[in-house]
C-alpha cells in the first residue's frame, strides 16, 4: 500500500521539499540549456584555426552539476518520503543537513562555472559563441539557486522541529519507557541513515571524478565503474548484518569501511599533488573536495556507529526491528518500525538487562 502523510507538518515538509526541487532542477535545466547552446562544435574549432578536437574538462562541468542537482534532488524526495514513511526522525534531521550540503555546493557551483565560462571563450579555446552573454544570462541563475536551498533548509528544519515531537510518541509506544532500549534503537536508526547518505555522497564524488577527471581509456576509469554496483550490495549487506545482529558480517562491513576512509582520503591528498594531472583537477576540485570532506566525516561518524551497533547485538533490540508492521497496521516499514507484539511494557528481566 502506498504511504499518505497522515498529518499537516508531514504534508508540508514534503510539500516543502518538493516545491524546492522543481525550482532548483528548472534553474539547473536553464543554465545547462543556455551553456550548451553557445557551446562550438569541435569540428567548427578545427575550422577557425583552434588546433582541438578533444572536449576540455570544463565543458563537462555544467552537465555534471545538472546531472548531480537532478539526482541529488531525486534522493531528496525519496529520503523525504522514507522518512516519513518509516516515522524516523533521525532521518528527517538529516534531510535539513543534506539540504545545508546541497547549499554549499550550489555555492561552489557558481564560481566553478564562472572560471570555466572565462577558460571556454579565451583565445586559446574559443570553445563559447556568445562570449560576454552567458555569463550574464546565468549568473541570476546560479546566484538564486543557494538563496532558494537556504529558504528551503530554515522551513524544513522549522518543520523538523515540529516532526520531531510528533513522532516521539509513536517511537515511546513501540520501545515503552527503557531508556537502554531506545538509545540502542536510536544508535540502529542513525547507522541505517548514515549508510543511505554514504550511499549518495559516495556515488556524487565518483560521478564527478569519472566524468570531469578520468579518461575513457584510464585503468582507474573502468575499476570504479565496477566499484558503483559493488557499494550498492555493500550497504544492503550492512543493513542486513545490523538486523540480523551477524557479527562476523558486520566485523567485515567495518573493515571494508575502514579501506574506504582510506581511500578517500587517498583521493583527497592526489587532487593537490598530483602535478601530472593538475588540469583535469582544477575545473572541479573544489566541489570534489567539498564531496570527499563530506563522505570522509560520514564514514567515519558511520564507522563509529557501526561498532556501537556490534557491541549491542544481543541484548533484545533484534525483535524490534526484524517485524515489519507497525502498530495500527496501515504500512508496511521492512527498515525501521518495530515489532507491534513489542508495543507491550518491558518484562523484568528486559528492565534489568
Amino acid at each position: 500500500m502506498v504511504y499518505r502523510p497522515k498529518t499537516f507538518w508531514s504534508w508540508s515538509f514534503l510539500l516543502i521539499a518538493l516545491v524546492e526541487s522543481l525550482i532548483v532542477l528548472a534553474f539547473e535545466g536553464y543554465v545547462f540549456a543556455k551553456f550548451q547552446n553557445n557551446l562550438v562544435d569541435r569540428d567548427d574549432r578545427i575550422a577557425n584555426g583552434v588546433n582541438n578536437d578533444f572536449q576540455y574538462p570544463q565543458e563537462r562541468t555544467i552537465p555534471t552539476y545538472l546531472t548531480l542537482f537532478i539526482f541529488g534532488h531525486l534522493f531528496m524526495l525519496f529520503m523525504v518520503y522514507d522518512a516519513l514513511r518509516l516515522k524516523n526522525t533521525i532521518q528527517i534531521i538529516g534531510l535539513c543537513l543534506f539540504n545545508v550540503a546541497l547549499l554549499i555546493y550550489a555555492a561552489i557551483q557558481k564560481d566553478q562555472i564562472k572560471e570555466a565560462d572565462q577558460y571556454l571563450k579565451t583565445e586559446g579555446a574559443r570553445a563559447l559563441v556568445d562570449k560576454e552573454g552567458v555569463w550574464k544570462a546565468i549568473e541570476p541563475f546560479l546566484i538564486a539557486i543557494p538563496c532558494v536551498l537556504a529558504l528551503g533548509t530554515v522551513l524544513l528544519s522549522v518543520v523538523c522541529w515540529k516532526l520531531y515531537d510528533e513522532f516521539a510518541w509513536t517511537i515511546y509506544k513501540h520501545i515503552s519507557a527503557d531508556l537502554r532500549m531506545k538509545r540502542r534503537y536510536l544508535t540502529f536508526q542513525i547507522f541505517v541513515a548514515l549508510l543511505k547518505f554514504d550511499f549518495f555522497f559516495f556515488l556524487g564524488f565518483t560521478v564527478q571524478f569519472l566524468v570531469i577527471v578520468l579518461q575513457t581509456n584510464d585503468i582507474e576509469f573502468k575499476l570504479t565503474i565496477v566499484v558503483i554496483p559493488l557499494t550498492v550490495l555493500f550497504l544492503l549487506a550492512a543493513v542486513w548484518a545490523t538486523r540480523r545482529e551477524n557479527r562476523i558480517l558486520m566485523s567485515g562491513v567495518i573493515v571494508i569501511f575502514l579501506a574506504s576512509l582510506a581511500y578517500f582520503l587517498f583521493k583527497l591528498i592526489r587532487m593537490y599533488t598530483d602535478k601530472t594531472r593538475v588540469n583535469d583537477y582544477m575545473p572541479a576540485r573544489r566541489s570534489l573536495t567539498s564531496f570527499a570532506v563530506i563522505t570522509i566525516l560520514l564514514i567515519v561518524v558511520t564507522i563509529v556507529n557501526a561498532v556501537v551497533c556490534t557491541l549491542n547485538f544481543g541484548k533484545g533490540l533484534k525483535p524490534h526491528i526484524t517485524k515489519s508492521t507497525i502498530e495500527d497496521g496501515d504500512e508496511k516499514h521492512p527498515m525501521t518500525d518495530m515489532n507491534p507484539h513489542m508495543a507491550q511494557p518491558m518484562s523484568t528481566r528486559m528492565e534489568i538487562d
